[in-house]
């Protein structure tokens, strides 16, 4: 006879590799899915991700001062970073949108994050994804005209935005913190999982989400 009390927990292990599995399909879905809409083909996309993830320990050092020293993250910022600037240029985004965009994100970007010295700059749930929101509504009105260009408008506008907003403008903030011991101050120090990183991407989710059935021009 079939034993339910003796199958559920011989159960749980497979269904939690299957949960597993889903949750891995989502998180390629929306990186796809978002890249697709600046451009990129799923494998193009999937190595970006993956050199990102590679150099994730790898800091770039600025400046000291004190005993805060100050890097940049090649993962979480500056592969964004570079990928923005040739998204402007393949794309022909427009210089006075780009800026505008930017301030508009980097204005609520700096609202909803704050300098914390154990931490870096940090933002609270759902209030980080405000920034997104903002920079892919405003690339629909942008290029209402001219979708395609929305996507690659959000990503840019959410990662500068982001940049200068959350830790340019906090930095000095962060910095006034006294430490007893030198500290490293990360520009992108989550990686894959910052807000320079991750904005954009969502940006560029949120776009395709409500431009859905829209057709693009290219």
């Amino acid at each position: 006879m079939f034993d339910l009390h003796i199958s559920i927990p011989l159960l749980r292990p497979l269904i939690g590799f299957f949960l597993f599995l889903f949750f891995i399909y989502l998180i390629y879905l929306f990186i796809t899915r978002a890249f697709r809409e600046m451009g990129f083909s799923p494998l193009e996309a999937l190595f970006i991700v993956f050199v990102a993830f590679l150099f994730q320990s790898v800091n770039i050092y600025l400046f000291s001062y004190k005993n805060w020293l100050v890097s940049l993250n090649v993962g979480g910022a500056l592969i964004p970073i570079l990928l923005s600037i040739y998204l402007c240029i393949k794309k022909g985004l427009s210089a006075w949108k780009i800026l505008l965009g930017a301030i508009i994100v980097a204005f609520s970007a700096y609202s909803v994050t704050y300098p914390e010295p154990n931490k870096g700059i940090v933002s609270p749930f759902p209030f980080f994804l405000i920034p997104a929101f903002l920079a892919s509504v405003y690339s629909i009105f942008s290029y209402w005209n001219d979708r395609s260009r929305a996507g690659p408008l959000a990503y840019v506008s959410g990662t500068f935005g982001v940049l200068i907003g959350a830790d340019l403008l906090h930095l000095s903030e962060l910095m006034s913190y006294h430490v007893s011991k030198p500290r490293c101050a990360v520009i992108g120090g989550a990686a894959i999982f910052d807000m320079v990183f991750i904005t954009g991407l969502i940006a560029v989710f949120i776009d395709s989400i409500l431009l859905f059935g829209k057709k693009r021009e290219t």
